[in-house]
């Protein structure tokens, strides 16, 4: 399942996988004083906004 953790002030992609999915703490570990290295905004693992979408299926001839 894929997974895109984008910064809720800036709109920074800071992570984006298609397989391996992390948990939120362990993404924030990965920046230096655990903010978005673009705007500094303080990371949280609290999520602001989650979005489920569904996955684009090719169609299949019969």
């Amino acid at each position: 399942m894929p997974q895109k953790v984008v910064c809720s002030k800036c709109g920074y992609v800071l992570f984006e996988e298609e397989e391996d999915l992390k948990p939120p703490d362990e993404i924030i570990q990965m920046f230096e004083d655990e903010r978005c290295p673009k705007c500094g905004h303080k990371l949280s693992v609290v999520p602001v906004k989650v979005e489920i979408m569904p996955l684009k299926k090719s169609r299949r001839s019969k």
